[in-house]
C-alpha cells in the first residue's frame, strides 16, 4: 500500500472534512431522497435524480478521504532538518531572469493551494527541487516556457 505524505494540517483538513462528510451532508441528502420519494413518480422526479447523484458523489468522497486517511503518512516539518530541500521545506526561490522571490512549502497533493505558497511534491517544480540545496539553480518548464530558479533559503518550520 503505498503511502501518502501530507502535513499535519493537511491530515486535519482531510478529516474534518470527512466528518462534516457524514454528520451534515450524508443525512441531508437521505432526508432529501426521502422527500423526493413523497413526490410520486421517481421516473420524471428531477429531484429525486438530483438527491441520488449527490449522494453517490458524497459517497465517492467519503470513500476516497477514508482511503487516503489510512494511508497517510504526516510528516511534521518542523522535526526535520538540513539544507537540502525534501517534503515539508519552506523553500526560496530566485527566478533569475527577474530576481523576483517567491516562497513555497512542499506539501501533500491534497493540501496544495499555489496561491497560498503550498506546492504539491507532485508538481514539476518541487520534484525539481527535492535534493538540492541553497545555491542550486533548478530549470522548470512551465506553459510559457523554461524557467530557472536559484535556491535563495530552505527552512523547515
Amino acid at each position: 500500500m503505498e503511502k501518502v505524505p501530507m502535513t499535519a494540517a493537511g491530515y486535519n483538513r482531510l478529516q474534518e472534512e470527512l466528518k462534516h462528510l457524514k454528520a451534515v451532508e450524508r443525512p441531508a441528502v437521505i432526508k432529501a431522497i426521502a422527500e423526493a420519494r413523497e413526490h410520486g413518480d421517481l421516473s420524471e422526479n428531477a429531484e429525486y435524480t438530483a438527491a441520488r447523484e449527490r449522494q453517490s458523489f458524497i459517497e465517492g468522497r467519503v470513500a476516497e478521504l477514508e482511503d487516503k486517511i489510512s494511508r497517510a503518512e504526516v510528516i511534521d516539518p518542523s522535526k526535520l532538518g538540513g539544507s537540502t530541500v525534501k517534503f515539508g521545506a519552506t523553500v526560496t526561490l530566485a527566478d533569475e531572469d527577474t530576481d523576483e522571490e517567491i516562497t513555497y512549502q512542499i506539501v501533500g497533493q491534497d493540501e496544495s493551494d499555489i496561491k497560498n505558497g503550498l506546492l504539491s511534491i507532485q508538481a514539476p517544480l518541487a520534484r525539481a527541487l527535492i535534493n538540492k540545496s541553497v545555491g542550486d539553480s533548478v530549470e522548470v518548464s512551465t506553459p510559457g516556457g523554461s524557467k530557472v530558479y536559484e535556491i535563495v533559503t530552505v527552512e523547515f518550520k
